[in-house]
């Protein structure tokens, strides 16, 4: 297919959803928004909102989206959907976790936010209401961040875990066998920077408007927190995304240290064969329930 047809089509089906969203009916949200949002600009310098608007919503997004994993340790019912029921969480791990995040984020990310003003300024980012881009726009350019951030994962991630260098750097993130939600990014300062620079590369490419910034932070949030949760619970919107790896699949590196090294989708470790031992662990694991289902019957 010629690029010119590749790009008629993308220019239709933008078109398209431009036609249909002019149809649906307004947003009852969308007011009380442009009202918040509006007031933040009118009371607040672009560099408060671009450093202290990023804090706010990493720290309040990070641990809200850790809440339903440390609810779940005290609910027999969800233990069914625990992946490695024989590794129950501890009062001492989690509270190790909590200290070790802190630090991270207020001496290792804080600094790094404290560029976000100057970023903006550098690529004359706006911050109006009227310059942000439509909810589908947003949805599609986080999707891209998403795609890109993998890729990086995947590689890096991958050499974190060579021989010569995998007790200096990521053995600290290793040390929870089992993984809980707010493990997510705990981690050695020095992964911090590595592997969190992929986050940075789509907000470049993309970011049209610092609601990306944001927007991006919640969505990449709520993807490393679910697949660290340890739990595989059913009916979990985010298994809608295509190619989505999920709490299993990641549960399994931590488990078996060897695969699965990308952080959201299954494309570059089905391409490269790292999620052989990984396929074979499900087989296994079906042979064993249908033994089990005989032996019952």
């Amino acid at each position: 297919m010629a690029m010119n047809d590749s790009v008629n089509i993308l220019n239709s089906a933008y078109l398209a959803v431009e036609y249909i969203d002019s149809f649906l009916p307004d947003n009852p949200l969308q007011q009380p928004f442009k009202n918040a949002w509006n007031y933040m600009l009118d009371n607040y310098t672009k560099f408060q909102i671009a450093t202290w608007g990023s804090l706010l919503v990493h720290e309040v997004s990070y641990f809200l989206l850790c809440v339903p994993g440390f609810v779940f340790q005290f609910i027999p019912y969800m233990q069914k959907y625990k992946i490695q029921q024989d590794k129950p969480e501890t009062w001492e791990k989690q509270w190790k976790c909590f200290k070790t995040l802190l630090f991270n984020h207020f001496f290792i990310q804080l600094p790094l936010i404290c560029g976000t003003y100057y970023f903006t300024e550098y690529f004359n980012i706006p911050y109006g209401w009227e310059e942000m881009p439509r909810w589908y726009v947003l949805v599609g350019q986080c999707f891209g961040c998403a795609v890109i951030e993998d890729a990086w994962h995947y590689f890096l991630h991958r050499l974190l875990h060579h021989k010569r260098i995998y007790k200096y750097i990521h053995k600290v993130h290793h040390e929870f066998v089992s993984p809980f939600g707010m493990q997510a990014e705990y981690a050695h300062p020095l992964e911090t920077l590595i592997l969190g620079a992929g986050f940075f590369i789509g907000i470049v490419v993309f970011c049209n408007h610092v609601i990306l910034l944001w927007a991006w932070v919640i969505c990449r949030l709520m993807e490393t927190i679910d697949v660290h949760s340890g739990y595989d619970v059913p009916l979990n919107p985010l298994h809608l995304i295509p190619f989505y790896a999920g709490a299993r699949f990641h549960d399994f590196h931590h488990m078996n240290f060897i695969g699965n090294y990308a952080s959201t989708f299954t494309w570059w470790d089905r391409i490269f064969g790292t999620d052989s031992q990984f396929i074979a662990y499900k087989e296994k694991e079906k042979k064993q329930q249908l033994i089990t289902k005989k032996k019952v019957n």
